[in-house]
């Protein structure tokens, strides 16, 4: 019986492995605090004791500067922002009447911002102060029983050229790890922070202070809060466009994306690198360039309207009903600014997936090809059992990705869309939301132009959300069993 592998049990394997790794850490730091000496037991609180005791004096030189500079950044930022994290600042900003300079200036004042900013550095450096306070014990400690059993310890020289042989990959990892943790990690937790508050442009630092609010902003989010017209009209309709857009967005550049593949490698085609060199030049022209000259092209008074007026087409759709107006509204007008995007997106993204597809049909296994030809199946059946399920095995991933890529798709909404569609849906408008809006364009919006970060950071999560949700349930799907022999 095969066993099935899923997303959830390596999940759940991996946690299980971070917990006895952690629990091995802490067993490690509790052996060496109780057997250690009392130059180990003082490394807790200097960090450099342990190796100035074993006359690792550089080690213990710089492990006392690291050290410093953690005090350091407490006395002069932690202080000063952590102890006003759970309010967010009481001393709101004005202008007083200074007696000595007979001046109005501006009062000693909290930034909220600048508090849940330095307070949430405060956290990570502090965590990270532990951890390396709690190693320096483990490593003194190890030192130490070398130094009583006779064994050779290691100069600061040797323990250097380790960590570039031996341990050369911690060289390597230490950069980017910080990058991820200041880059990346903080900013996502200070955007998860946000969500839970009223940071607004009401409530805008340095003038005005903004507090915690719990989950205020998720059930606007979501419908609640009692209000008549709320974020959470705005909030389903655009989760469903978004839907839909990454749907077909994803699927029909793939699909379009193989078809037009098949054809260019088919052997009844003349001159397939002539064509092939017409859509990868497509590639060439930066995309934000394709998209706005393409966009002007369907303008309400651009040149396919003005085409469509020639030949009749617009008088056509006034007439049956389509149309009440003198043009087309191929990106002004709800429905048809959603087919027109979607028909845009095939001609951006179809010339990617074609080179994609390209490369992989190059290497499709032409034993099996001509076998399943000489077993008498047609071009359709070699299609649907061979060449298809080739190319779902080897562009699955790709295939995920490229649906969660479209969720956050910005350029192609905004550049075709932006000063140039306009609601007449008041209860969207309220919101700041438009039909075409994806939920990352709508954040973008409620940011760049109406400063309301509080729904933003909830929409923010609620992105991430979904976006991790698809690719649980999709991945799980795909290695589920084992895929690779079941193809072979």
């Amino acid at each position: 019986m095969k066993q099935k592998t899923n997303i959830f049990s390596i999940a759940a394997v991996g946690i299980a492995d971070v917990a006895r790794d952690l629990g091995s850490f802490f067993r490690a730091f509790g052996t060496a605090f109780a057997r250690g000496d009392w130059a180990v037991k003082l490394t807790l609180l200097w960090w450099g004791a342990g190796y100035a005791r074993r006359k690792q004096y550089i080690k213990a030189l710089l492990m006392t500067i690291l050290e410093a500079l953690v005090i350091l950044f407490t006395v002069k930022i932690s202080l000063k922002y952590v102890p006003k994290f759970t309010t967010l600042g009481t001393v709101q900003a004005e202008k007083v009447f200074n007696m000595q300079t007979m001046k109005n200036e501006w009062n000693d004042y909290d930034n909220s911002f600048l508090i849940l900013l330095f307070s949430l550095f405060s956290f990570v450096v502090w965590i990270v102060g532990v951890v390396i306070a709690l190693r320096s014990v483990i490593g003194a400690y190890k030192i130490q029983q070398d130094a009583e059993a006779g064994r050779h310890v290691n100069t600061f020289r040797e323990d250097a050229h380790r960590y570039l042989e031996d341990k050369f990959y911690i060289t390597m990892l230490t950069p980017p790890v910080i990058g991820i943790v200041v880059f990346t990690a903080i900013p996502i937790l200070l955007l998860i922070f946000v969500a839970f508050t009223n940071y607004d442009q009401q409530h805008m630092p340095p003038n005005a202070l903004f507090t915690w609010v719990g989950f205020k902003n998720f059930v606007s989010l979501f419908g609640g809060g009692g209000m008549t017209i709320t974020f959470g009209y705005s909030f389903v309709r655009v989760l469903g466009w978004t839907l839909v857009w990454a749907f077909f967005a994803t699927f029909t550049t793939y699909i379009g994306g193989i078809l037009l593949s098949l054809l260019l490698n088919s052997k009844l085609t003349k001159w397939p690198k002539f064509w092939r060199l017409l859509f990868v030049i497509t590639i060439a022209v930066p995309q934000f360039v394709s998209l706005l000259l393409v966009r002007n092209f369907f303008s309400n008074g651009g040149i396919v309207n003005a085409i469509c007026a020639n030949i009749g087409l617009t008088g056509f759709l006034r007439n049956i009903g389509l149309i009440s107006t003198s043009y087309i509204p191929f990106l002004t007008a709800p429905g048809w600014a959603h087919v027109t995007i979607i028909i845009i997106n095939i001609w951006i993204g179809l010339p990617y997936q074609m080179l994609i597809d390209t490369g992989i049909l190059m290497n499709l296994p032409q034993d099996q090809l001509e076998s399943a030809t000489v077993d008498g199946a047609n071009r359709y059946q070699v299609f649907r059992y061979i060449t298809m399920p080739y190319l779902l095995f080897v562009t699955g991933p790709s295939l995920v990705t490229d649906f969660v890529r479209n969720i956050n798709n910005f350029n192609v909404i905004y550049l075709l869309t932006s000063g140039v569609y306009t609601t007449t849906n008041q209860a969207l408008a309220n919101s700041q939301a438009k039909e075409v809006d994806l939920l990352v364009t709508w954040l973008f919006t409620l940011t760049q132009d109406y400063y309301n970060y509080k729904m933003a950071a909830a929409i923010g999560i609620i992105v991430f959300l979904i976006c991790a949700a698809f690719t649980l349930v999709a991945f799980n799907f795909m290695i589920s069993g084992n895929k690779e022999s079941e193809y072979q």
